[in-house]
């Protein structure tokens, strides 16, 4: 997993970072919510709207960030392009641009990804002393 993102920045770019996560969740949640309070229309919008719930879930707290971005962009589009939709269809290609610039940045220094597979510091004159010298 920790090969999917270069760095978890903090302080500044950290922030930023975190403040896109924050907006994203909050609105794909949002999102989510209202449209399945509303009729959803079927079974499939009822997928689209717990998908793009689920992804802001996951977002909001920034758990498998690239996943979970590539995957709501993928349903944010979805949405988009299914032939019975009524509404302006702007928002959603946002949210989809969004997601997409979320999955390729990385969840930054403040997130689940960062305490899980953030950065490991290794003691290198420690493990210098433990090898003996084949002389």
């Amino acid at each position: 997993m920790q090969r999917l993102f270069s760095t978890f920045p903090n302080s500044w770019p950290g922030l930023g970072l975190l403040l896109l996560r924050l907006c994203l969740g909050i609105v794909l949640i949002y999102i989510g919510g209202v449209a399945y309070s509303k009729d959803s229309g079927g079974p499939i919008g009822l997928a689209q709207n717990l998908i793009a719930a689920a992804g802001g879930i996951f977002l909001l707290a920034g758990l498998w960030t690239p996943v979970m971005g590539t995957i709501v962009a993928l349903d944010e589009v979805w949405i988009v392009t299914r032939s019975s939709y009524r509404e302006d269809p702007w928002l959603h290609i946002f949210l989809a641009v969004l997601s997409v610039s979320v999955a390729m940045l990385g969840p930054g220094a403040w997130s689940i990804d960062a305490r899980l597979f953030g950065r490991t510091r290794f003691d290198l004159d420690r493990t210098k002393r433990r090898r003996k010298s084949p002389l």
